[in-house]
């Protein structure tokens, strides 16, 4: 089956190649003919420079542009659709786009209007919403419904005004208030670096909340503030609760601040579960600092969250925001924002995946009675020991009457790895020949 991204070189577009490559034949467009083709090779998928003739091949054909031009590249692409195929646009807006498929498609062509709710930087479907604001439901609707079932998403099906409204609080709201919070920070030329001498946990996660917004494409946000037909009674509620909380201790009105500090705690919902979720996002934020002050002067692996390459060295010292690997002559440091600690069993894996192996065969004299399974159970639990297999034995005159000398082939990651072999031969009563 054909799916066909119209805006597949950026953001969500470009994300959904990767969801969706090992599944489909995947073909793609953007405004930049050199770029998409370097994308479409990088990614293994097709390049084709013309909307209209990607319409006229796809199955199904999404839509993944800037939100202001949603409707245009849906009026130009609408003739050229195959007949039987499905339309699907995957912006935060839901009234407009759905209002111009309604308005330009055939019957034939079935078309469903999507949001992820989720960003280009999203790495697994699993968990994440989607929500469904289709106005009729054709042969398409159950397919796609069961696939994003299949890769474990959370689906709401709702109408297009109730999505745009409810957007208006989890997006217009919310954005609006980051942006005016780092406005009035940037306006009172606050160092925030300075800030984090006296910084709380809550504090610490608010900012890093706030950056994450105002970080994104400003045009995209504006939008998003812009195109919402609920925007403006958002905006102005927000601007009168602000207005009206300042004069409030302005004048001084402790009773009116507690009133509405009470009524707005009541209205947030199960208070218990707010602080269940902050607290372990709070949690979350101090897990690596505390888990490497343990690991200083020791062997670990650390993999970036984004790039996914993994540093593995002696972690030679940590503070709140790098961590300090030394590997041979080589240091490195690394923000602890970006990274996660591998787990014994995946530093391990690495280690099997990307580092030369030792082979030596031990002879070691032991009793006559000694178990050589149990010998073979222990090195194996000796840590980067890869293998071990008896390879010869031996009683010979040079053996005492009581005594055999076993050889064993080891495989391990390093020499220092081979001599704790050794040495545990020796704690068995073995000598080593």
């Amino acid at each position: 089956m054909n799916v066909g991204i119209i805006g597949g070189t950026d953001g969500l577009g470009k994300t959904l190649v990767y969801y969706f490559k090992d599944e489909f034949e995947v073909y793609i467009t953007g405004r930049d003919h050199e770029k998409g083709n370097r994308i479409a090779s990088e990614a293994g998928v097709n390049y084709i420079e013309s909307n209209a003739g990607l319409a006229n091949i796809s199955d199904i054909l999404i839509i993944s542009v800037p939100i202001q031009h949603t409707s245009d590249v849906i009026r130009e692409v609408a003739p050229y659709m195959k007949s039987g195929s499905l339309m699907v646009d995957v912006t935060s807006i839901k009234e407009e786009p759905s209002n111009t498929m309604r308005e330009v498609l055939p019957d034939e062509i079935e078309y469903i209007p999507t949001h992820p709710v989720f960003g280009p930087r999203t790495t697994r479907l699993d968990n994440q919403i989607i929500v469904l604001t289709a106005d009729k439901k054709g042969e398409w609707y159950d397919k796609v419904y069961d696939y994003l079932k299949s890769k474990n998403m959370k689906i709401i099906e709702t109408t297009a005004e109730k999505h745009d409204f409810m957007m208006s609080i989890v997006q217009v709201l919310t954005h609006f208030s980051f942006i005016s919070t780092a406005s009035a920070i940037e306006k009172l030329k606050v160092d925030l670096a300075e800030t984090e001498d006296y910084e709380s946990p809550i504090y610490n996660l608010m900012i890093d909340l706030i950056a994450r917004i105002v970080s994104q494409n400003p045009y995209l946000t504006y939008n998003i503030q812009s195109m919402n037909s609920n925007g403006p009674k958002i905006r102005n509620t927000f601007a009168d609760a602000v207005i009206e909380l300042r004069d409030v201790i302005n004048e001084k009105d402790s009773e009116r601040f507690i009133e509405i500090t009470n009524n707005a705690t009541k209205h947030m919902g199960d208070i218990k579960d707010a602080l269940g979720r902050s607290d372990k996002a709070i949690g979350a934020l101090n897990y690596e600092y505390i888990m490497l002050t343990r690991l200083i002067g020791k062997e670990v692996g650390l993999q970036h969250i984004y790039s996914k390459k993994i540093h593995v060295g002696i972690l030679e010292g940590v503070d709140s925001k790098t961590a300090t690997l030394i590997n041979g002559s080589k240091t490195k440091n690394l923000r602890l924002a970006n990274i996660r600690i591998l787990l014994p069993n995946e530093l391990y894996q690495w280690k099997l995946d990307n580092c030369d192996k030792t082979v030596q065969s031990i002879s070691c004299v032991f009793s006559k009675n000694v178990n050589v399974e149990t010998i073979e159970k222990a090195v194996m639990n000796i840590d980067n020991i890869i293998n071990v297999k008896l390879i010869d034995t031996y009683n010979g005159p040079q053996i005492d009457d009581g005594s055999i000398s076993l050889t064993f082939e080891v495989t391990a990651l390093s020499k220092d790895d081979i001599e704790n072999v050794k040495k545990l031969f020796t704690g068995f009563g073995g000598t080593i020949r």
